[in-house]
């Protein structure tokens, strides 16, 4: 069967897979927000804020619960954290959806689905009593169910993406819980961060590819291995990005200066003492708060040094695979994109150091990979050769 055949859909799945990935791609913006104005432990019990569907107005309301005595109210950050999780939980709704609707014709597809849900939804009353272990048990249980269901089933309907994607939601459900529990643990924080990048990915993919709007190019199989190796090297930047702000190492440099001792030079130096051993360490045990971040300046400094060298890879890459499509018939617009898109990244980058990391700017940054991830996914998905 032609892979690149027109699936069969339902026939509003289209406008639906697109509506999900603006919902995505705002709840990752509004979370880089959240995490970078420091409003990530506003919450501190999940998922209500302190017992609340909402979150507490007064210092008042929010000694009523036990998590008071864990943080004290912050309610200029407290409703930052709940709208975030408020926007999720509509986004999984919507994936809930997409993933029905894919699988409806698939042999106990919606037995499947709606199974992996339930055990998903008990598990959340369960872990709020503190019946943890059964609460992950069933979780866990779920994500199987819809992990096997993906493994099984083809993608001609799109069945296979839409089930991984939803198995991708409540992964990050587990890892947006684990963010609070674990205080703002970097590994989780970065997973976290790269979970919301592949929800936002599937949805790029199954929303063109429900749309069926094919670019037939001769160059398309040459052409696709181009845009898979950026692809990968893209996504190791934000990883990267996502590992310095995890450990507060966006200003590990210096900050706040047009001088040239921030950038490019490193706290006055080309090469000044970095400790990569411990920067990258990944695992540092649970019960540590690491908000503010722990590591010291040599370790903070090796971070923000590895996603300089690392953002000097893909720029170089990406604008040269931007003059390559250039010079290919029809594709001036995607290269056009591609260009400034990478030379806008590189200047807010540039914009977060000299300005002392600016929330407007810095949350522009992250909107900049999400910008980058959907041109490249976006040609992945309609490139195709004649037949």
């Amino acid at each position: 069967m032609n892979a690149h055949a027109r699936p069969a859909l339902y026939r509003n799945f289209h406008r639906l897979a697109w509506f999900a990935l603006i919902m995505t791609a705002s709840t990752i913006m509004f979370g880089s927000f959240v995490r970078l104005s420091d409003a990530g432990l506003s919450c501190p019990d999940w998922p209500t804020c302190y017992g609340r569907v909402t979150w507490p107005q007064t210092q008042m309301e929010a000694a009523q619960h036990v998590a008071s005595e864990i943080r004290p109210l912050e309610s200029h950050k407290a409703w930052r954290e709940q709208v975030h999780r408020f926007l999720a939980g509509l986004l999984g709704v919507e994936v809930l959806t997409l993933a029905l609707l894919a699988a409806r014709r698939r042999r106990h597809g919606i037995a499947q689905i709606v199974t992996a849900s339930v055990l998903v939804a008990l598990a959340i009353p369960l872990y709020m009593r503190g019946e943890h272990v059964a609460s992950s048990v069933l979780a866990i249980g779920g994500e199987a169910i819809l992990l096997l269901a993906a493994l099984r089933w083809s993608n001609i309907d799109l069945a296979r993406a839409a089930v991984l994607t939803l198995a991708v939601v409540v992964f990050q459900a587990l890892l947006g819980m684990w963010t609070v529990t674990w205080l703002l643990k970097p590994i989780v924080v970065m997973g976290h961060l790269l979970g919301g990048m592949a929800m936002f990915g599937l949805l790029v993919w199954m929303a063109w590819r429900a749309t069926h709007l094919p670019i037939t190019l001769a160059e398309a199989p040459r052409l696709r291995w181009w845009l898979r190796a950026g692809l990968a090297l893209l996504v190791l930047q934000i990883a990267l990005g996502g590992w310095v702000s995890a450990n507060y190492a966006a200003l590990a440099c210096g900050g706040g200066s047009v001088s040239l001792d921030n950038f490019p030079r490193c706290v006055s130096q080309w090469w000044p003492q970095q400790n990569y051993g411990e920067g990258f360490t990944l695992w540092r045990g649970i019960g540590v708060d690491y908000e503010g971040g722990v590591l010291d300046g040599a370790s903070r400094i090796a971070i923000q040094m590895a996603h300089r060298m690392m953002a000097i890879v893909v720029s170089l890459y990406l604008l040269v695979l931007s003059v390559r499509m250039f010079r290919l018939p029809g594709m001036r617009g995607w290269s056009t994109a591609l260009g400034l898109l990478v030379l806008l990244q590189i200047s807010l980058g540039v914009l977060n150091v000299k300005l002392a990391l600016p929330l407007a700017v810095a949350v522009m940054h992250s909107g900049g990979a999400v910008a980058l991830l959907f041109v490249l996914v976006s040609l992945l998905a309609r490139l195709r050769a004649p037949e």
